[in-house]
């Protein structure tokens, strides 16, 4: 298509995934309540301040006069991505799809397909840990003082955990694509597993939002071991692709061709014409011309 073409199909993909993420978000910004109710679920909530001396629970308040009204709006479009994320990843796979070779969309396919679930037992398990982790730093609330945290704060604390987890479980499936299109070999990345388990921890303790080494250590010990399944993965994809070369390419891969220079035979003479012989040109130029 011409590029006004194109251009106009993303516009049109573009619209479809905002809409469906607005419809969404309309849709739970009704149900506003009970989501922020799941999302502060992690933090042990105190009947009245005087429960809360030293750190044992915390009051969830709203600090601000226009704090409940962002809180909504922020819970509701964070939805509204959520629920309606297979609609626009289906637009975005629609407008990328025709230009993709028949292999590749295979590959799509499946990391797609293995992304998901990574992405969302990362999730999980961040809100598996989130409440040791919030009773970990209210502990460290001395005497005397009472913890009153803002939903606000509670809500991003929640969220930025989430994230961290969901994304940081994607780092092995990366490896892999850098593998499957022929950047990093299995060989090599075996050979980087002192730094990549030390990267990891260190990543593990400054990425995750809390300072107990809970956090690090669900972090960290997952990633590891999906970097040596990785790492495994990757290697037998190798002896996979070398036996693949040497049977010859696959129906939609150009063969190679041989650039080598070879002899080139002396030309054969030439007889003239009768019609192109001297005596039958006229100025310069023969009969025929």
């Amino acid at each position: 298509m011409p590029l006004v073409e194109h251009l106009r199909e993303l516009r049109n993909r573009l619209a479809k995934a905002v809409l469906a993420i607005v419809v969404v978000s309309v849709v739970a910004a009704f149900y506003s309540e009970q989501l922020m109710q799941f999302l502060a679920e992690p933090v042990p909530k105190c009947d009245d301040l005087t429960n809360s001396d030293g750190g044992n629970c915390a009051i969830v308040s709203f600090n601000t006069l226009t704090s409940p009204f962002t809180t909504t709006i922020k819970v509701s479009l964070m939805a509204g991505l959520v629920v309606s994320s297979p609609v626009w990843l289906y637009q975005l796979w629609a407008f990328v799809a025709p230009g993709l070779h028949r292999h590749e969309k295979k590959y799509t396919y499946v990391f797609t397909a293995a992304a998901v679930p990574l992405f969302a037992g990362g999730a999980l398990l961040s809100y598996v840990i989130l409440p040791v982790s919030i009773k970990v730093l209210l502990s460290l609330t001395p005497g005397g003082s009472a913890n009153i945290l803002s939903l606000d704060e509670v809500l991003d604390f929640t969220i930025r955990m989430v994230l961290v987890f969901g994304l940081a479980f994607e780092l092995p499936l990366l490896l892999i694509m850098l593998n499957m299109v022929g950047i990093v070999s299995g060989r090599r990345m075996a050979g980087w597993w002192r730094g990549v388990v030390m990267g990891v921890f260190v990543f593990g303790a400054v990425a995750t939002p809390t300072t107990d080494p809970v956090g690090m250590l669900a972090l960290s010990g997952p990633i590891v071991v999906l970097y040596f399944f990785a790492v495994g993965f990757s290697l037998m994809n190798d002896r996979r692709r070398a036996r693949r070369e040497s049977e010859g390419p696959s129906d939609d891969e150009a063969s190679e061709l041989d650039h080598t220079p070879e002899a080139v035979e002396p030309a054969e003479p030439v007889t003239a014409l009768p019609e192109q012989t001297s005596r039958n040109r006229v100025n310069g130029y023969d009969d025929v011309t």
